[in-house]
């Protein structure tokens, strides 16, 4: 593996570009995202995901041709990267400071072609649930869904009228790089809905206000498990639909039995998650 070009000044031209792209509109005007984190930019490698250039930290302010100290992991997820075409480029401390995020610095960060497609354009199979997130806010939150969907095997993930971009490097970040292989498809409420009654999916939604505890509701199969934002819930839109017989929907509740009176909108979705795996399990062992 060879490093292509060394920056040394955080005011690099270069470094200024790879940072708008942690800013929404930077991600739409060129279609590229950022991945921190070594799992996170194996996983794209892994999904096909075009990367583009990979920053690296190198050990001191000097020039190197090879950077030295790098974990085997680090050093071959790099080579990949680099296999695929993408240019790696060597950052002093200063300069990889500029990039970097957080406190997970691992000393790689990758610029990836990604971007959320459309509903018509995923495929997302009818014998799994898929989860629907309807206006998430926080790109942790959303993260956090695209984990619990791969750990549970549902079909996929639609994020309904977001209110966060599933191309955010804090989504890639939280979702471990599970973002890159969980069907996800961004759409409008109307476009969900109209989706599954064309598909004659059954509509469970998540709200404090339901009768029904979450449990006594059949989540396997065909079944679209909707939750809302935490601070409004689920919209009417799911409601008008269901009176008007677009949909067949029910509504269930998790038992808030102390002071707060909502969960974290992906522990909600956990628990649906896992309810339909506990389901989907006693019917096949009887």
């Amino acid at each position: 593996m060879t490093i292509t070009e060394t920056i040394t000044s955080p005011a690099n031209p270069r470094l200024r570009q790879a940072a708008r792209l942690r800013d929404p509109r930077g991600r739409r005007e060129t279609g590229l995202t950022l991945v921190d984190g070594l799992r996170e930019l194996t996983r794209a490698v892994a999904a096909g995901i075009e990367i583009r250039e990979v920053f690296v930290a190198l050990p001191d302010e000097g020039d190197s041709a090879a950077p030295r100290g790098l974990s085997p992991d680090v050093a071959e997820c790099i080579a990949a990267c680099a296999t695929r075409g993408a240019e790696v480029i060597g950052l002093s401390p200063r300069a990889f400071g500029r990039i970097a995020f957080g406190d997970r610095n691992e000393g790689v960060v990758g610029v990836v072609r990604f971007a959320s497609r459309r509903l018509a354009e995923v495929s997302l199979p009818v014998v799994r649930p898929v989860l629907v997130a309807e206006g998430v806010e926080k790109p942790g939150n959303l993260g956090a869904m695209l984990r619990t969907v791969d750990a549970a095997g549902l079909a996929g993930l639609i994020a309904c009228d977001p209110r966060t971009d599933p191309a955010n490097p804090a989504t890639i970040r939280a979702s471990v790089g599970t973002v890159f292989s969980v069907p996800l498809a961004v759409a409008s409420a109307a476009e969900v809905i109209h989706w599954c009654r064309a598909g004659r999916r059954r509509v469970i939604v998540a709200t404090p206000e339901a009768k029904q505890d979450w449990f006594t509701a059949d989540l396997r199969g065909a079944v679209v498990l909707v939750v809302g934002s935490e601070a409004e819930g689920v919209t009417g839109t799911w409601a008008r639909a269901a009176a008007a017989g677009e949909i067949t929907m029910e509504m269930v509740r998790l038992p808030m039995l102390g002071l707060a009176d909502s969960l974290n909108v992906s522990a909600t979705a956990a628990v649906l998650a896992y309810e339909s795996v506990r389901q989907e399990a006693c019917r096949a062992h009887g």
